[in-house]
């Protein structure tokens, strides 16, 4: 497939999970990709020369996206690096799970620095150039638990809600340009964090999915990807639930 040959492309937290499968994704479409990366820089490497071994073509940049100016270097940096910037997926982020009572101002800040605050700084940064070229596709990685709420999670959840709202304001203000802001809410995908579940309790989370099954994250890529292309260029503003039913 080469729905995405030519298109520029900007993926946050891509060294591993679902990052790394939305960017594997993208590059197999005929993106050009820059992989953002906080602290996995090998693991970032590791992606950029899956990309390169199969024929694509791949970029490698730190930065911390909960940062202004480390957000704003890492859009431009994509952006020089690949010729331009047509599509960003913010997709990196952080849990600090606690149960609201024992939760530390730090363990909030922390999530909402990275899932919000970064997905916003990016995306402002992001917009200039889509602006002036009247193109542009941005997927912001929500959660089904900013749909259903889950115990231990009141600083995740309120930042992946929060998300939505901010979908779908900003592709209100952006629509007349050519550009779509769209979400994703994955729900239990089968990555590192779901291998560090216990037993049982993966058991007790798989009666509730009504396709009965954990997702891949090729699952959460390929909506992406699709989002990305022409194929859903009539689509805006819309939060998507990659969840196998589980928040029906």
């Amino acid at each position: 497939m080469s729905r995405l040959a030519g298109k520029r492309a900007l993926v946050t937290g891509a060294s591993r999970g679902i990052g790394r499968a939305v960017a594997l994704r993208l590059a197999a479409e005929g993106a050009s990709v820059a992989l953002n990366y906080r602290a996995g820089r090998e693991e970032a490497e590791a992606v950029a020369s899956e990309i390169a071994s199969a024929g694509g073509h791949a970029v490698v940049l730190q930065g911390d996206v909960s940062l202004a100016a480390e957000a704003d270097a890492l859009v431009n940096g994509a952006a020089e690096s690949l010729g331009g910037l047509d599509i960003l997926v913010n997709n990196a982020g952080v849990t600090r799970d606690n149960l609201l009572m024992r939760l530390s101002e730090e363990d909030w800040d922390a999530a909402l620095n990275t899932n919000l605050k970064g997905a916003f700084l990016c995306a402002k940064a992001a917009i200039r150039p889509m602006l002036r070229q009247r193109f542009g596709r941005i997927v912001n990685m929500s959660s089904v638990v900013a749909l259903t709420g889950n115990p231990g999670q009141a600083n995740y959840t309120a930042a992946k809600a929060g998300l939505i709202g901010f979908t779908r304001t900003v592709a209100r203000e952006v629509a007349s340009r050519g550009i779509t802001v769209n979400a994703l809410a994955p729900g239990f995908i089968e990555t590192q964090m779901i291998d560090s579940i216990p037993a049982d309790l993966r058991g007790q989370i798989l009666e509730r999915i009504p396709l009965g099954k954990f997702g891949a994250p090729e699952d959460v890529a390929a909506c992406a990807a699709f989002l990305c292309s022409e194929d859903g260029a009539y689509i805006t503003g819309q939060t998507i639930s990659i969840d196998g039913g589980l928040g029906l």
